[in-house]
């Protein structure tokens, strides 16, 4: 349970807004679903998956639950790209606009500096870097989500509709390549999410246990300086931007983040271990 005293006084920033911590929310739904009833579909010999999909009601259930779950994945996905088009036109600007500046995703000369001056850091030999809106690792998980759609959505596609795409004037032979891109693209997937990003994003020192930012969208304002000086610098230059200062979260969205939160970490944790179980009981 949390506590109101548990709450930090003074101002919070808003870094995420409703409609971003919304499409969060469904792409963790979406990729834990997936992720569950995949693995349960690839280590379909491995007894403790094999019991998985017996809970959830056979692996016609699972399979069923695996395509809604991808369905789900093209509508976020769908939003995100609308829901930047819709940036773009309110601030009348060029899709250019996307491709540079503090706020692009794009990997720049800046990601390459601070990688290797956050090397530096690790061993002592400099200072931690000044970090903006966002980090070079947070980039590559932007990214990464779009090379998921891309390559698992599109392979995924492919072995849902078979006909369809053989009726294209597709091989035969594409069906068994979809399938081998498909299951080992998607266990690529599930490996780097539960392990590199819930590291970076919740299991590093200075966020252990976990970071509720893009739940609440909110971050004190001595944290934000702390973590993001480059971000907080900006900020303070930007009468617009300071209007996003405000309260802390309501206390009510603070606990549901916690559980919210803590159940992704606790499912994607687990599935792992159970991964990395059956690859060694299958390939002994």
């Amino acid at each position: 349970m949390i506590d109101k005293t548990e709450v930090k006084k003074g101002k919070y920033y808003e870094r995420f807004d409703a409609y971003s911590r919304f499409l969060h929310v469904l792409v963790i739904t979406s990729f834990i679903s997936l992720a569950i009833t995949g693995m349960i579909i690839k280590f379909s010999g491995s007894g403790i998956f094999q019991t998985l999909s017996d809970m959830m009601g056979g692996y016609a259930v699972t399979g069923f639950i695996h395509r809604v779950a991808a369905v789900v994945t093209f509508i976020y996905f769908g939003l995100h790209i609308g829901y930047l088009i819709r940036k773009i036109k309110k601030k009348n600007s060029k899709f250019t606009s996307l491709l540079h500046g503090e706020n692009s995703l794009v990997p720049n000369k800046k990601d390459f500096t601070e990688l290797v001056a956050t090397m530096k850091w690790f061993v002592g030999k400099g200072p931690r870097p000044e970090y903006g809106r966002w980090t070079y690792w947070e980039k590559f998980d932007y990214w990464a989500v779009f090379w998921g759609v891309a390559v698992i959505g599109f392979s995924g596609l492919i072995l849902w509709f078979p006909e369809f795409f053989t009726s294209l004037g597709l091989p035969g032979s594409f069906i068994n390549i979809a399938t081998i891109i498909h299951s080992d693209e998607a266990l690529l997937a599930v490996g780097f999410i539960f392990t590199y990003h819930f590291f970076n994003t919740h299991f590093r020192p200075d966020k252990f246990p976990m970071d509720t930012v893009i739940f609440t969208g909110k971050v004190h304002i001595d944290e934000l300086k702390s973590d993001r000086p480059h971000e907080y610098e900006i900020i303070m230059q930007d009468p617009e931007l300071q209007k996003k200062f405000g309260e802390a979260p309501p206390i009510f969205l603070r606990r549901a983040a916690r559980i919210f939160g803590f159940t992704a970490l606790t499912i994607g944790v687990i599935l792992i271990v159970l991964i990395i179980y059956s690859m060694i009981f299958l390939y002994q």
